[in-house]
């Protein structure tokens, strides 16, 4: 998908390549903040699901499918969590965006946002992508808001689609089209920025 390193960024946000060694970054929250996997298909709760996690995203991205970055936050000058491009179809044009998780303290500051915007641009305007897919827990409401909120259309429930560790799970799909890039994008910089 992307053979180099990239950092994607921005006034507010900086998007660095995954590497091991970050779990040292995102321990706290692993350790302190359990329910962030609440919906998670890949549980990061505690060191050794936080290993696994950042571990399965490497050697995702080692297969040319994923490519996960770690999340620092310029304003409050910390590491605030993790997200990727994955499931990446060279054949169809289409990446998924998501495993999108931050610390309690960078939720619901502007800086989702600003990491979609960032990723979208990437998507649409370098790749050259025809479809970011997203995907989400059906019960997660909040995630499923933030998703609409940067203009993706929703496209409906695959129903028991995945196992989760609670048992069968229910997936709502949400995208953006590169068609639709060019009206996605204004808005998304006037919430950002309005």
């Amino acid at each position: 998908m992307i053979n180099e390193d990239i950092t994607l960024e921005n006034d507010r946000v900086m998007l660095v390549a995954l590497k091991s060694e970050h779990i040292t970054e995102l321990l706290e929250y692993s350790i302190n903040q359990p329910d962030l996997w609440e919906f998670s298909l890949t549980r990061g709760d505690g060191e050794e699901n936080l290993r696994n996690y950042i571990q399965m995203a490497l050697n995702q991205r080692k297969a040319g499918t994923s490519y996960p970055f770690i999340v620092f936050d310029k304003k409050n000058g910390k590491f605030a969590g993790s997200t990727r491009f994955y499931d990446y179809q060279k054949h169809h044009n289409t990446v998924q965006l998501g495993y999108t998780w931050y610390g309690k303290e960078f939720q619901r500051t502007g800086l989702n946002r600003n990491c979609k915007l960032l990723l979208l641009s990437y998507a649409f305007e370098e790749l050259k992508l025809n479809r970011v897919e997203f995907r989400a827990d059906a019960k997660n409401k909040r995630s499923i808001i933030a998703m609409k909120a940067i203009g993706c259309t929703e496209e409906g429930i695959l129903r028991q689609n995945c196992s989760s560790p609670e048992g069968r799970r229910d997936s709502i799909i949400l995208s953006i089209l590169n068609s639709e890039w060019k009206d996605v994008k204004p808005r998304l910089i006037d919430k950002i920025y309005g």
